[in-house]
C-alpha cells in the first residue's frame, strides 16, 4: 500500500488582491510522478510557489499537509529541511559562490551535518558524469554564464545531491532542445524510488516524451479541471487546452 507524501486540499491562493488558485485538491503518494499541466497563467508556479510558502503568494484557505503534517504557516527553510526542493523557472545566478560550495552549504543546511568532502566531491562527479556536465563547471560561480540547458541540469544535480523526499521542478523542460530533455529526465529517473515523489510543471509534453509518469492533472483558471494517466498528456498535445477553457 503506497504511503501518502504530500496532500493538498481545498488551496486558495493570491497574489496580492488577485485570487490565483481556486480551490485545488491534489494527493502525491511516495513512488509517484505526477505532472501538472496547463496554459500560462494558469496557476501552475503559483502551486509549487505555495506548497513552499513563497511570502510573494498568501493563503486565503485551504490547507497543505506533508507527511501528515500542515505546514501552510511554516517558513520556507523549515520546508526544505522537512524534506521539500523546487527547482526554478528561472535559476538564479549567484556571482562569487561556486557550485561545489553552494552546494555544499545547501546539503549542510538541509542535513543539519557536516558534509565529508571527498565523499561529497566523488558523489559529484559521478552526478556530472550522469547528466554529462562539465567538470569544470564546478568551480565557476553558481549559474553565471551558464547557458539555459547549463542552468537546468545544475537544478537536476542539486536536486540529486540533496535527496529530498518531494522534488516540484517548475518548467525544467521549458527552452531546453532534445537532448538537454533527455538528460532531465534521466536525472529524474536517477532520483525516483519507492521513497519520494516528484511533482513535475510544464505547459507542454516534451518531457513526458522521455519519462513515465503515473498522473497528469490539467490546471486552467485556479482549478484542476482534470486528472487522468499519461494518455491525457498526448490528448494536450493534439488537441491543446482549448476545451478546458
Amino acid at each position: 500500500m503506497k504511503k501518502e507524501l504530500l496532500k493538498i486540499e481545498n488551496l486558495h491562493v493570491n497574489a496580492g488582491d488577485k485570487e490565483i488558485l481556486k480551490g485545488i485538491d491534489l494527493k502525491i503518494n511516495k513512488g509517484e510522478i505526477h505532472v501538472i499541466m496547463g496554459p500560462n497563467g494558469s496557476g501552475k508556479s503559483t502551486t509549487a510557489n505555495a506548497i513552499l510558502n513563497n511570502p510573494a503568494y498568501s493563503k486565503t484557505g485551504g490547507q497543505i499537509i506533508f507527511e501528515g503534517e500542515n505546514i501552510n504557516d511554516f517558513k520556507t527553510d523549515e520546508i526544505a529541511r522537512k524534506g521539500i526542493f523546487m527547482s526554478f523557472q528561472l535559476p538564479e545566478e549567484i556571482p562569487g559562490i561556486s557550485v561545489t560550495n553552494f552546494l555544499k552549504f545547501a546539503k549542510n543546511k538541509v542535513t543539519g551535518k557536516p558534509v565529508k568532502v571527498f565523499e561529497f566531491r566523488d558523489e559529484l562527479k559521478k552526478y556530472m558524469e550522469d547528466l554529462n556536465m562539465n567538470p569544470k563547471n564546478m568551480e565557476r560561480s553558481l549559474n553565471v554564464g551558464f547557458s539555459g540547458g547549463e542552468k537546468k541540469k545544475n537544478e537536476i544535480l542539486q536536486m540529486l545531491v540533496l535527496n529530498p523526499k518531494l522534488a516540484i521542478l517548475d518548467e525544467t523542460d521549458s527552452g531546453l532542445d532534445v537532448d538537454a530533455i533527455k538528460t532531465v529526465s534521466k536525472g529524474i529517473e536517477m532520483f525516483k524510488n519507492d521513497d519520494n515523489a516528484v511533482l513535475i510543471i510544464t505547459h507542454n509534453t516534451k518531457i513526458l516524451h522521455s519519462l513515465k509518469v503515473d498522473f497528469v492533472h490539467v490546471l486552467v483558471n485556479g482549478k484542476i479541471v482534470k486528472t487522468g494517466t499519461q494518455e491525457l498528456a498526448s490528448e494536450i498535445e493534439e488537441k491543446g487546452y482549448g476545451e478546458y477553457k
